[in-house]
């Protein structure tokens, strides 16, 4: 014999009122404060969290002089970075389009 909708769907949910947040049961664990109890287990001084560590080695002049060059336009060309032509016989698609010449200058047309 089947239920009608109606009270199939109020069966179903008496049946699921008592179901709670499995979290919410008495005498379950919960994480309080987990994450920076791991973290201070994890660094070997827990103070570097708070006040933070200066680098060893590094040397603030050399970067600030190398963002000078940048700014002012003096930074050294980037290394090539194209395909080695290693065992190649043909020209590539840029080689053969010679993407590096100069365009040729307007003829004519003066005043």
């Amino acid at each position: 014999m089947r239920l009608p909708i109606g009270p199939g769907l109020l069966l179903a949910t008496a049946a699921l009122a008592g179901c709670t947040d499995p979290y919410a049961w008495p005498g379950t664990w919960h994480p309080t404060q987990v994450n920076d109890v791991n973290l201070r287990a994890m660094v070997a001084d827990p103070a570097d969290l708070v006040w933070g560590a200066s680098g060893t080695g590094t040397d603030g002049q050399l970067a600030a002089a190398a963002v000078e060059r940048l700014r002012n336009g003096h930074a050294p060309p980037l290394p090539d970075a194209s395909i080695s032509k290693i065992g190649s016989s043909a020209p590539s698609a840029a080689q053969s389009l010679d993407l590096g010449a100069a365009a040729p200058a307007p003829q004519g047309g003066g005043r």
